[in-house]
């Protein structure tokens, strides 16, 4: 697992399949997204490795359903202390009470297609509690008040989060940052509510973007989801 500092409240988790983001408040750290099922120890380690305790973590905060996202949180959560927070439309999903729905690739493009049949199986997402569920415009308490912004498309209830204070914005899979690209995320339930939330997440004020999957951008974020969403209007 790699580790990148992308502010000195943020650090970037990149595993081998997808990655985490870890932020610290004086009074402890939020751990946004969680990896695969089986990262538990890696996550335990980074904290360690930026002067953290595990013990220090308070919230984990799910942006959607999917494995490379959700898989490791019942098993950091069995940690103690610290609460599961997803958006209601995919916490059925995410406490194992509802089956997941499926990509529609019916607008997409074909490549999007054949990527999805070429990718790696990953294991299943143990179920997890969810403590909260959360809607559009509520604010968590993290990250000097974390605004939670709806971005369905991606999943039903994909969510972004929102540090005003600071200007970051979490993304999850409503947007890619790969190999030098900003693009709407791929695998989408709904492509036409992905491009929608792409474009209304980019009028945010945001210097710094943190994807799913791909490069953050530190510096001008909000300049790069503007040109990302306009040129993912097309096929």
């Amino acid at each position: 697992m790699e580790i990148v500092e992308l502010l000195p409240e943020l650090h970037l988790l990149r595993f081998e399949v997808g990655q985490a983001y870890l932020w610290r408040d004086a009074d402890g750290l939020t751990l946004i997204d969680s990896g695969v099922a089986g990262v538990g120890r890696a996550v335990a380690d980074a904290i360690l490795s930026v002067g953290s305790k595990p013990g220090d973590l308070r919230r984990i905060v799910l942006t959607h359903f999917h494995e490379d996202h959700a898989g490791g949180a019942a098993e950091i959560a069995e940690w103690g202390g610290i609460e599961v927070f997803a958006h209601r439309l995919d916490a059925g999903v995410i406490r194992g009470e509802s089956p997941a729905p499926s990509p529609v690739f019916t607008d997409a493009p074909d490549w999007e297609r054949s990527l999805f049949e070429s990718k790696p199986k990953l294991p299943p997402a143990p179920p997890v509690p969810v403590d909260h569920e959360v809607g559009d415009q509520d604010v968590l308490p993290f990250g000097g008040g974390a605004r939670v912004v709806a971005a369905p498309g991606h999943t039903p209830g994909s969510t972004a989060f929102y540090l005003p204070a600071f200007g970051v914005l979490f993304l999850g899979d409503a947007a890619a940052n790969v190999g030098g690209k900003t693009m709407v995320g791929v695998f989408n339930t709904d492509r036409s509510r992905a491009l929608e939330s792409l474009r209304s997440l980019s009028r945010l004020d945001a210097e710094v973007a943190c994807f799913g999957h791909g490069e953050a951008i530190v510096g001008s974020a909000s300049a790069a989801l503007r040109a990302a969403a306009a040129s993912s209007s097309g096929r």
